[in-house]
């Protein structure tokens, strides 16, 4: 059995659809947790640019979840009530159906991934999230904005997003590659590399946790399109 991940991005246009979402950031928590076979799930605002920021983006939410089987995680999404609330309400919305291949780390101290040994082949989708210390936070956004315009300018990558739990402090990266090549190689040179190792040696995350999915297919558009299909236009 191969746990499955999901990824549903919900874009909101007008005041009243952004005010509405704003409030479901409280009244949603409970009926996600009641949602059935729903495992792991996080609600997260958005933030502006390619990747970690500080600054708010008032038009995007995002729901990741985990589900036992893909089955569960196609029906579930598509039938559960508070998916289908954001759905009726947003302008646009895309879920991305993930099934994990590695992780280190933890999140909330508990381990919500549980990959399989499965070879990687085709798009690959890559997820970090990060506590950051207080103590380190003028450090840790002083490398942000190199990051960001390298992993906007990479004509690889077929999607990115920046979404957090808590502005500034709580910080989450996922972006979609055609293969693990092209991943690996962003992630290992240029201003990402040299922010690892900044990290590594300042201490900057009190928690951290980093994961690779497989990109098994997607649902609904973004901009337009499946961001599958072609890079994303910003």
């Amino acid at each position: 059995m191969t746990q499955t991940v999901t990824l549903s991005f919900f874009r909101f246009s007008g005041l009243r659809a952004r005010a509405w979402a704003l409030m479901m950031m409280g009244a949603a928590r409970r009926p996600l947790a009641q949602t059935p076979d729903i495992g792991f799930w996080k609600l997260c605002g958005a933030g502006k640019g390619e990747g970690f920021s500080p600054t708010v983006n008032p038009y995007t939410i995002a729901i990741l979840a985990t589900w036992q089987t893909l089955e569960l995680a196609q029906d579930r999404t598509a039938s559960a009530p508070v998916f289908q609330r954001y759905r009726a309400r947003s302008a646009e919305d895309w879920t991305v159906f993930l099934q994990p291949r590695s992780v280190r780390g933890a999140w909330g101290g508990v381990a919500p991934f549980a990959p399989d040994d499965a070879p990687a082949a085709g798009p690959m989708a890559a997820l970090t999230r990060a506590s950051i210390r207080k103590s380190a936070l003028m450090q840790f956004w002083k490398q942000v904005p190199d990051i960001s315009a390298n992993i906007g300018a990479d004509p690889n990558v077929l999607f990115k997003a920046g979404i957090g739990e808590l502005p500034m402090l709580d910080q989450i990266t996922f972006s979609i590659w055609p293969d693990k090549t092209t991943m690996d190689g962003f992630a290992r040179t240029g201003p990402h590399g040299a922010a690892i190792k900044a990290v590594r040696d300042g201490r900057w995350f009190s928690e951290e946790l980093f994961a690779r999915f497989a990109v098994h297919s997607d649902r609904g558009t973004w901009n337009g399109t499946s961001p599958l299909k072609k890079p994303e236009v910003a």
